[in-house]
Formats: structure tokens, C-alpha cells, sequence
């Protein structure tokens, strides 16, 4: 089994990360506009006295009227925090700050983390209880058994809303999911396997629920805890233990592996060997799942025996039972329908939807998870990806629908609509950036980052080269580069290419191939020699020109139009298209290109026709259906003004042109932008679905991304530079690292799919 290499990070950068900005993960954000008087007195006083009202009158009118139906409670009491144990509940804060961080990343769920500072598991269910009405499921963590069955399943009686101990549950789904897709891969029967399950606590005794209810038989199932196997007639069981005993002359975990074909390990380092391996069937299933270190590794196992199906919760294996598949999705599901409870059958749902998940064709934001290479079902891939984007769409829907066939469900939906609403309500440029690393972990490509002894650029490289993104060159002084990285907290002796003017056949080679270009726009050779020695934008455009190096970022020290005016004396544009910035802005679950941010002050008609056609040329290698607004202050002629002609004569122009892409305009922003728009203009195949925004002047578009970075909570990639012969682009002044290693990658990415040669 190939082992993937995982990032290893030091405490401090953990703390440092959490400390970072504002303390802490989550925050609070109003859904609501609160910029008048009036938006006030909605909000609060007196406005506020109608949705009173109503959820008075109807106690489910809470869910039309309040956050209640995308709300969920994470709770702990911090005595059993990840592997570390009884810490406490303060300590389990940040854990539970983390999962409602990824209720939100994954499955767009509100979530607030509440630590019970109790032992006490009657005084935890009275806190839950007496708050629960707030929120719309509650998600228990970390809590220990055997606390956690009591707490789960009295809340579970009491309340009407979901409760899901993601600890037992979570990891029973994802589990059930892989023995069903790895029974079908050695083509064996559910209800004929003999499977041991090694550990008892609340996940395994979850898991082990889950399996029979999947259809393998009890009498078929040997649960093993730190005294031995767990049979009837053993003194001292507990309830939940004594419900998996069975019939069985077996004592030991060496007894009952015997010709067993599936092995569950939830349990601890070394529990399983080698030589029990060897005793197990034909084609045996081995999960094993006991963290950080599993009760076998991988390797260990493939020394005994080549037929085994292996799966581990360790993201540095294949097959990793990882339950971050599981609880955002299926919380979405449950609180979309409004469902009373999430029960065994939405369970079991779930459980099927991820394992015929993974029997598909994997889409491209797949690939970046397992380092280029792109999975096929089969022993090695029994399990979706996390970053799957199908999960958002595939695991709620299940849930839902089982929720409304079992009669638990408060809202009944249309699956089909409700799947097709499930992919556009998270943001699917998340992926764009792990699709594009992805191709370029492939072909390597060397990459030059200019201003070599800036930091964040410094750092940017140094990310570039650890992620395998491809080679980082950077023009410096080698010295202060060596210093700089030692200043910084890396290792000076750090791997990396340095490069600079000093080198006298790079220099000579640039300024020859310079001059040449050069010589009749009145430049003498020793001028470009001086150019050279001193411009790193000019030393490293001529690298890529020359073939040193296949692309560069710039920029971050100098505002970018001076950068943009250095590199036309290197670069021409390419054929047919003028030089402009396009910004990526993510909001809100949705993305949309914007041009030019950067460089056309006011562009004639001319010159937004051409700036719309590289637009929809550079969205296509994105993945994205081109849908093009030219916007203004005006839509459709009202009001009518000179300063939106240009604007008018450019829709004009493409009609002119039969161009392959939808476009329409003018527009004003929020027309081009929100689908309620649609009805008022119904002609018109881009009011309210526009994805790509060509902006009337540079001051508008500059002005409108800036704001919605600022304020508007946005985030942006880029500007990228667009209509360079060359694949270079240019990082704006104080550019962050990670805006600066997105640009790093975007430009590798535009060297290996763009054929420059062409122009």
C-alpha cells in the first residue's frame, strides 16, 4: 500500500494559527442587513414583535422565522478529548471551535461549541435540555463512555430535534460505507462473513450496530475488549456489552481471528500482529482504525499477505475512515427536512450513498487529495475524498429522503430539487485551487519568484517547493535570501534555487536576447545591460523567454502598474488580446470572474469586446460555463447616459460577431447577479446567472473588488494578469503568501495549458 506524505507541524504554528488575527476559529456574522434606522426597527424593536408573534401562535413557524434550522449545538464535558483523555471542558473548546468550523466549510451549517463543565451525566442532559430549544440538532463530542450512551440515547427521548454523538455514529457510518464496498470487491456475502471487531467503547459498539443492521448476522460478529472476547455467560458485562456477546468457545482476540474475514480495530497500537493476520480468510478485511497509530500498519500487513483490503484513520494511507465524510452531511440532510431524529435508517442511508459514492468516476477536485494520481474503485479506493465536492450533493439527499420515508421528517422536499439546491450552496472555487495543484504536481514546472528576498515572497517559494508544486527559483542575493530564511524560522540550508545578475552567462544570454528586442526603440545594449543587473523583473521574464524557467510572480514590493509597465519591455501580448487583470471573487457560494481590475483605464467598445472573449478563453480552463454581463450604472437604456454608450456599442459589436458564449447588457450589478432580477427581465438568459463581469472602467472595477475584500467579507484570487506572451503574473502590493503562492500556482498552471508558442 503506498503511503502518501502528510505535513508535519510544531505546536507553535498550531498556536500561532489559533492566536493568529482574532483568537480562536468561528465568529458571528448578521444574515441580515443593519445599515438604517429601519433595518434596526425590523430587526429589533418593534419589528421584531411579529416573528414573536407567529412562533407563538405556530412553535414551528421558529424554523421560517429564526437561525434554529441551520443551528446546531457542539458539545462536550472534555472527558475524552481526541486521544488525550479527561482534560477537562475548557481544553475541549478549541476541538469543538474546529468542528463547527467544519460544519460550516463543508456543509454550510451554522454551529455553536458549548463546553459543560460536568461529570455529572444527569446535570448534562437537564443543560441540554433546558437550552435546546435554540437550536436544530445537537452534535456530542468527545464525551466518555460509558456517559455518552446514557446522555445520547435520554436525549434522544426528550427531544425533538436530531442528537448525534459523531464519536460513535460518524464512525460507524464511514466504516459501514468501506465493508460495503470492500465485501463487493473480494465478492463476498454480508451475511456470511465472519467479522471481529476489537475494542468496545462507544465507537466500536456504533460500528458494530450499524454492521448488523447493514445484514451481518450477530451470531457472526466476536467483540473483543482488554479482558478477551465478550461472551454470554461472562460476569461483570455492562448493558451495552452484554447486547454483543454471543455463543462462542473463543477467549481471545488470537482465538477469534481465526478464518475471520473482516477485522475491526478501534482499539490500540499493536492489538493485531502479524501471525493473526496470517489466520484470517481468504481476501481478509482489515480496518484498522485506533489513532494516531493503527493496531497494524499497512505495511506490516502486506508483509504476511498481498489479498487484504486495508483501511486505517490515517490520512497518510488510503482508505482513511475519516468522519468528516459523514456528520456535516448528515446533519444538512436531517435539518433541511426538519427531522425529529436522526435514526438508523438515515444512518444506513448515508452509509449506502457513500459507497456507491466512491464505485464513480472521480471529478478533477479529487485528484489534488491523492497527489496527482486519480483513484479508481478497487482495494485502494473504498472510500470517497473528503474533498469530494459530490458529497454536498449525494450523502444529504439520502438523509433526507430516508428521514421523510420514516416519518421523522417535519418538511417534506423534491429529492431532485433539493440535490441540484445541495451543489450550488457551497462556493465550488474551494476546489479551483486544489484542481490546478493538482496538474501542476504533475509537470513540475520551474517557477521564478522575482523579488526573492521578500518575505511573504520568500515564504510563498518555500511553500511552492515543500508542496511539490513544481521547482521555485528566486533572484536574490544569496546571502540575504539564506539570512532571510533563517530570520524567518526555516532552515537556511533550505533547498532552493537562488539565481541572480551576478551570474555573468545568464546576464550576458538575458541581455542579448533583450537588446535584440529592444535595439530600435532607442535602447543601446549597455542601457539593457544596466536593466538587467538592476530590474529582477527583467532578469527573470528573460529567464522564462530564454527557457530557464517556465514562469515567474512578481510584484508585492511596487504598486502594479509599475510592474506591468517593466514587463511590457520584456513581453509582447498575446495575439489578438489586449493586457488586463482579471479578480476571482468568492462569496457566499458563488464565484465570479471581474475585468479588468488592473490595467485598461476606459476601455473603448474595442477593447472590452476583446477583454470579454480572454475572459471566457481563461474561464473555460477553469472549469467554468461562460455567462457574460457588461455592466454600468444603467440596465437596458434606463437611465439613459453618454458615459454607458462605450458599454452599449461593445454588446452591439459581439451581436455583430455570433460569439459562442451567452452575454448581455448593460447592467447594473445586483441585476447581473441576483436571480429575483429574472422575472423582471425574463428575455435576457443572463440577469441573475452571470459568472463573468466586464466592468466599464478600470476606477469601477478596482473600487468594487477592493470593497468587497474590505467589507464585504469576500475572498479574492488574483488579479491575474491576462494577455502576456509569457505565463507571468503579478502580485499586487503587500500581497499575503498564500495570494502570493495562488499566483505562483496559476501561472505554473498557465504555462502547462497554454501553448505560448502559438501566439
Amino acid at each position: 500500500m503506498k503511503k502518501t506524505k502528510i505535513d508535519h507541524y510544531t505546536d507553535k504554528e498550531a498556536l500561532d494559527f489559533h492566536s493568529h488575527k482574532k483568537p480562536g476559529k468561528i465568529e458571528i456574522s448578521s444574515s441580515k442587513n443593519m445599515t438604517s434606522k429601519r433595518d434596526l426597527a425590523l430587526a429589533y424593536s418593534p419589528g421584531v414583535a411579529a416573528p414573536v408573534r407567529a412562533i407563538s401562535n405556530n412553535p414551528d413557524a421558529v424554523f421560517d422565522y429564526t437561525s434554529k434550522g441551520n443551528l446546531v449545538a457542539v458539545i462536550s464535558n472534555g472527558s475524552a478529548i481526541l486521544g488525550m483523555g479527561n482534560l477537562g471542558a475548557l481544553a475541549s473548546k478549541p476541538v469543538m471551535e474546529g468542528k463547527a468550523v467544519l460544519f460550516k466549510r463543508f456543509a454550510d451549517i451554522d454551529s455553536i461549541d458549548l463546553e459543560i463543565d460536568s461529570s455529572d451525566p444527569n446535570e448534562i442532559i437537564n443543560s441540554i435540555k433546558n437550552f435546546a430549544p435554540s437550536f436544530g440538532g445537537i452534535n456530542l463530542e468527545d464525551i466518555a463512555a460509558p456517559d455518552c450512551f446514557v446522555i445520547e440515547e435520554k436525549l434522544q427521548e426528550i427531544l425533538d430535534i436530531p442528537v448525534f454523538h459523531d464519536d460513535q455514529h460518524g464512525t460507524a457510518i464511514i466504516t459501514t460505507a468501506a465493508l460495503i464496498n470492500a465485501l463487493d470487491i473480494s465478492k463476498k456475502k454480508i451475511d456470511k462473513v465472519k467479522v471481529v471487531v476489537n475494542g468496545a467503547g462507544a465507537s466500536a459498539m456504533a460500528c458494530t450496530n450499524l454492521f448488523k443492521k447493514s445484514g451481518v448476522p450477530q451470531k457472526n460478529i466476536t467483540m473483543v475488549d482488554r479482558t478477551g472476547v465478550i461472551f454470554r455467560g461472562r460476569e461483570n458485562l455492562n448493558q451495552w456489552k452484554s447486547g454483543h456477546a454471543i455463543d462462542t468457545k473463543d477467549r481471545t482476540l488470537d482465538d477469534a481471528i481465526k478464518n475471520a474475514d473482516v477485522f475491526l480495530g478501534l482499539s490500540a497500537k499493536g492489538a493485531l500482529t502479524k501471525d493473526m493476520v496470517k489466520k484470517m480468510a481468504k481476501k481478509p478485511i482489515i480496518f484498522a482504525c485506533a489513532n494516531p497509530d493503527p493496531e497494524i500498519t499497512p505495511e506490516e500487513i502486506e508483509e504476511v499477505r498481498d489479498d487484504a483490503i486495508i483501511a486505517t484513520g490515517r490520512s497518510d494511507y488510503p482508505n482513511q475512515v475519516n468522519n468528516l465524510i459523514g456528520f456535516p452531511y448528515i446533519f444538512r440532510g436531517a435539518l433541511d427536512v426538519r427531522s425529529k431524529e436522526i435514526n438508523e435508517e438515515m444512518k444506513m442511508s448515508a452509509a449506502k450513498a457513500i459507497a456507491l459514492l466512491a464505485r464513480e468516476d472521480v471529478p478533477d477536485e479529487v485528484v489534488s487529495a491523492y497527489g496527482g494520481d486519480r483513484p479508481r474503485y478497487g482495494k485502494n479506493y473504498i472510500i470517497p475524498s473528503t474533498f469530494d465536492p459530490r458529497l454536498i450533493k449525494v450523502i444529504p439527499a439520502a438523509v433526507a429522503q430516508a428521514a421523510i420515508q420514516t416519518g421523522v421528517a417535519r418538511k417534506k422536499i423534491d429529492i431532485e430539487n433539493y440535490k441540484d439546491e445541495l451543489s450550488n450552496r457551497l462556493d465550488p472555487s474551494m476546489s479551483i485551487m486544489q484542481g490546478i495543484n493538482a496538474k501542476i504536481k504533475k509537470s513540475l514546472k520551474r517557477v521564478v519568484f522575482a523579488e526573492g528576498e521578500d518575505v511573504n515572497m520568500l515564504k510563498a517559494a518555500v511553500e511552492f517547493g515543500k508542496n511539490k508544486f513544481g521547482i521555485p527559483i528566486v533572484i536574490g542575493s544569496e546571502k540575504r535570501v539564506k539570512d532571510q530564511l533563517k530570520e524567518i524560522g526555516l532552515d537556511e540550508n533550505f533547498k532552493i534555487q537562488i539565481t541572480n545578475s551576478t551570474d555573468k552567462i545568464k546576464r550576458e544570454k538575458y541581455t542579448k536576447y533583450l537588446y535584440k528586442r529592444l535595439q530600435r526603440e532607442g535602447q543601446l545594449e549597455r542601457d539593457v545591460d544596466r536593466l538587467i543587473r538592476n530590474e529582477r523583473i527583467a532578469f527573470g521574464s528573460s529567464m522564462i523567454a530564454c527557457g530557464d524557467a517556465d514562469a515567474m510572480v512578481t510584484g508585492n514590493i511596487r504598486h502594479y502598474a509599475a510592474s506591468v509597465e517593466k514587463l511590457k519591455k520584456v513581453c509582447d501580448s498575446r495575439k489578438g488580446e489586449p493586457i488586463f487583470g482579471m479578480t476571482m471573487i468568492v462569496f457566499k457560494g458563488r464565484t465570479v470572474l471581474v475585468a479588468d481590475t488592473n490595467v485598461q483605464d476606459f476601455p473603448t467598445a474595442d477593447r472590452l469586446v476583446a477583454i470579454s472573449k480572454s475572459c471566457v478563453r481563461v474561464a473555460r480552463l477553469f472549469g467554468f460555463d461562460p455567462k457574460v454581463a457588461f455592466l454600468s450604472h444603467s440596465t437596458f437604456g434606463k437611465p439613459i447616459s453618454r458615459n454607458t454608450k462605450h458599454v452599449r456599442d461593445a454588446i452591439d459589436l459581439l451581436k455583430n460577431e455570433k460569439v459562442e458564449f451567452d452575454f448581455d447588457g448593460e447592467m447594473q450589478p445586483d441585476v447581473a447577479l441576483n436571480p429575483i432580477y429574472q422575472d423582471v427581465y425574463p428575455f435576457s438568459k443572463i440577469v441573475g446567472r452571470a459568472n463573468i463581469l466586464i466592468m466599464p472602467a478600470l476606477h469601477s472595477a478596482a473600487i468594487s473588488t477592493k470593497l468587497m475584500k474590505s467589507f464585504g467579507g469576500a475572498k479574492l484570487i488574483g488579479p491575474l494578469l491576462i494577455g502576456l506572451d509569457l505565463p507571468i503574473e503579478v502580485a499586487p502590493l503587500r500581497s499575503s503568501t498564500s495570494d502570493i503562492l495562488n499566483l505562483a500556482s496559476i501561472a505554473a498552471y498557465s504555462a502547462d495549458v497554454i501553448d505560448y508558442k502559438k501566439n
